[in-house]
């Protein structure tokens, strides 16, 4: 589990070769986090795609970090390449890569609901493979990623993944299992926040503040009540009590929270995007693809 093996990472940046296989949000985001945490140097990370017009190839390279359009020659430059596509693109990548994978890579995908089985399948037999997934909080070092592993990964390369993302928030290890609710909670989960902040500043902006700081307050609000969860280790219920006073403006809010479904919706909004996930298992895991259908990385 994170911290609890090897702490060396707290002290120097990590010497590997980082490829990203792919260049969207989530690679770029990664590629931000690894750099201002300093887990790793820049010159150390490559991402790689063949659309050559995503508009987060200047951020790379802003970073300091390499771009390339060659997925392949991104694998040979690096060690740990972490696969950071869409799950539909997953299979033509595997394909891609497989002439070129050795017993000294180790593979992190990303890719939601892609199976650790299926990519495995793909690559040659002695594979290092892992599934995971994060979210794009890994850019300011709050990220929350938790990994799962295959038949062939050992200490070493689990000891490597959570000395670079415990440098850009928590990192833990799961069973493959629970990865597609984890996706549906903490992989989705700063889209919701986000959701919730913009509708907490509206209201406080139709009740007469400005908009900045509307945003500011509300923001930190969710900031502040995620770390005191954390310390505190209570339960929410009980943090949410001490909040709400008899006859007080909190419980009255607390009032047509519920009255709208609230909880439920949030529920159902975690339930969803789990069953999306599981949709995707189908594109990740299928063993031949149409290239006309692969437009882009």
């Amino acid at each position: 589990m994170a911290g609890t093996r090897n702490l060396s990472y707290l002290l120097k940046a990590v010497d590997v070769n980082v490829g990203l296989i792919g260049a969207g949000n989530l690679a770029i985001h990664i590629a931000q986090g690894f750099v201002r945490a300093g887990a790793v140097k820049a010159s150390q990370i490559c991402a790689s795609s063949p659309e050559t017009k995503k508009a987060s190839i200047a951020e790379f390279k802003d970073l300091g970090t390499r771009f390339i359009s060659d997925n392949v020659k991104n694998a040979e430059l690096s060690k740990l390449l972490i696969l950071a596509v869409k799950p539909r693109i997953i299979p033509y990548v595997l394909d891609e890569l497989r002439p070129i994978i050795t017993d000294e890579h180790v593979i992190l995908s990303f890719a939601a609901g892609v199976t650790i089985a299926s990519i495995e399948r793909k690559l040659p037999e002695n594979t290092k493979v892992m599934r995971g997934m994060t979210n794009t909080c890994v850019a300011v070092k709050e990220g929350a990623t938790v990994y799962a592993v295959g038949r062939n990964t050992s200490e070493e390369d689990t000891d490597l993944v959570e000395n670079l993302f415990g440098r850009v928030g928590t990192c833990e290890e799961v069973e493959e299992s629970h990865i597609d609710a984890v996706t549906g909670l903490s992989g989705s989960g700063p889209a919701y926040a986000f959701e919730a902040i913009e509708a907490l500043s509206d209201g406080a902006v139709k009740m007469g503040l400005p908009r900045k700081l509307a945003l500011r307050l509300g923001a930190q609000s969710l900031i502040g009540a995620g770390r005191m969860l954390l310390e505190t280790e209570k339960h929410p219920g009980e943090l949410k009590d001490a909040i709400c006073s008899p006859e007080g403006a909190t419980i009255y809010a607390l009032h047509h929270l519920e009255k709208g479904g609230f909880r439920s919706l949030l529920i159902d909004a975690v339930e969803a995007s789990c069953k999306r996930t599981k949709q995707l298992q189908e594109h990740g895991s299928r063993d031949e693809v149409d290239e006309e259908l692969i437009k882009r990385v």
